[in-house]
């Protein structure tokens, strides 16, 4: 619970209906091992949040290390606090790094992950190219970039979309707010609101202003930035 609100904290929220990193790890080992022929063992996961991927990275991958990198000092104090600090030793394989992704060290990963959209951050052109390039500057030479994406037509209309969640002993409704968008410049504003059990709703938990980048435009930016395979 929220000391401050008396609510189930949102970050615990967020991870039970949005986050699956057991599933994450498993599908990136997966293709690493077909594509390169060896295990995977440092995961850099950008835009990292709460770090539940670099968490679940370390446990189920043997020696394996990750490193999460983040601007809000906030969300990493709370990954420190309720994440990491859960994990004993293991943890010790784990480091956060309170930065620009733009700007972040280069770590020589076998794997960049940058999931749940968080690079449509970056509106302009240049910028996502310039973080493309940091990405493909940060890889080994046998590294991989993980990225996925939400668009479509359905992302351009303005709607709310509900779900049910029961996992871990929480009962709440995940809804999807798609608040705003422009499709002459191609942004968009959307929050994802939890509706908890007696009526009561955590408004507006999280929110987001980006830019739906389509498929065929990051393509061309990964290519632009030196990555020469992409599948899709």
């Amino acid at each position: 619970m929220s000391p401050e609100t008396n609510k189930p904290d949102k970050y615990l929220l967020y991870q039970s209906s949005v986050q699956n990193p057991v599933y994450e790890v498993n599908f990136m080992r997966r293709v690493y091992r077909k594509t390169r022929g060896r295990s995977p063992l440092l995961l850099r996961e950008d835009f990292c949040g709460t770090a539940v991927l670099a968490c679940e990275w370390v446990r189920m991958v043997r020696g394996g290390r990750a490193v999460g990198v983040d601007l809000d000092e906030n969300t990493l104090q709370w990954a420190a606090e309720n994440n990491i600090a859960r994990m004993g030793s293991k943890a010790e394989r784990l480091e956060l790094a309170c930065c620009d992704v733009l700007t972040a060290e280069n770590y020589e990963s076998d794997i960049v992950a940058a999931f749940n959209f968080s690079y449509y951050v970056f509106k302009e052109r240049e910028i996502l190219l310039s973080y493309f390039r940091k990405v493909h500057e940060t890889l080994n030479s046998t590294g991989i970039f993980f990225l996925d994406l939400y668009g479509g037509p359905d992302a351009q209309v303005i709607q709310e979309e509900s779900r049910e969640v029961d996992e871990e002993g929480l009962r709440f409704s995940y809804v999807w707010d798609q608040a705003r968008y422009n499709p002459v410049t191609g942004e968009t504003v959307c929050h994802i609101h939890f509706d908890l059990p007696g009526g009561n709703r955590i408004e507006r938990a999280f929110s987001y202003d980006w830019r739906l980048w389509n498929l065929p435009e990051l393509k061309d930016l990964l290519r632009e930035a030196g990555f020469e395979k992409i599948d899709v």
